[in-house]
């Protein structure tokens, strides 16, 4: 008896089944199982898997500074003076930035007269010098912030606040040159990268 149950249950289940068959729609014309239900999605997961990790890596080398904002300093000097740059050398679209130069006189200089390269202006707004020079000028296309007289043993230390235009892209030179009047003291060397 127990085998005829179960003969008649098994019989009835698959009843069962063809008649929810009846009810579902059959499969469109243009579909596959096989293409469009069993895919197995490999190629597309590592596409989306590998850009997720390259945006991850973008955001940790961003962590690492990798795309700016420490400063680094550079210096020169000579027997009558000796000037110091504290800024990045990478920056990105957008960043708020200061530059600091500091003209440590070792003999009397009458008139201080910092001249930027046009990296310090290109694509870059300058928000505020501080102390603000007595004049300013261009030379040869190039900034001149005159600060006056410095006395020997004294420092003359500029800020100078910055935003980076979000579409300046490059590298460009950033050198400093530190006048008494028309007379060249020192200069620094520097190169600036912007990235986007």
């Amino acid at each position: 008896m127990p085998g005829a149950l179960l003969a008649a249950c098994l019989h009835k289940g698959n009843q069962g089944r063809d008649s929810e068959r009846s009810l579902v729609a059959d499969l469109p014309q243009f579909l596959t199982l096989k293409r469009n239900r069993d895919h197995s999605e490999r190629v597309e997961l590592a596409l989306r898997r590998s850009f997720f990790g390259l945006l991850a890596l973008v955001a940790v080398a961003g962590l690492l500074n990798v795309f700016g904002q420490r400063p680094t300093e550079s210096r020169a000097a000579t027997a009558m003076a000796e000037l110091r740059v504290l800024a990045p050398e990478t920056i990105r679209g957008g960043l708020y930035y200061e530059g600091r130069f500091t003209v440590e006189a070792k003999e009397e200089i009458d008139h201080a007269t910092l001249v930027l390269d046009g990296g310090w202006t290109e694509q870059l707004q300058i928000n505020t010098i501080e102390p603000s020079p007595i004049g300013e000028a261009s030379r040869d296309g190039r900034l001149a912030l005159d600060f006056g007289h410095v006395d020997p043993g004294h420092k003359l230390v500029v800020f100078l606040q910055y935003q980076v235009n979000p579409t300046n892209v490059g590298r460009r030179s950033q050198d400093v040159e530190l006048y008494d009047g028309e007379t060249l003291l020192t200069d620094v060397d520097r190169t600036v990268t912007v990235f986007p």
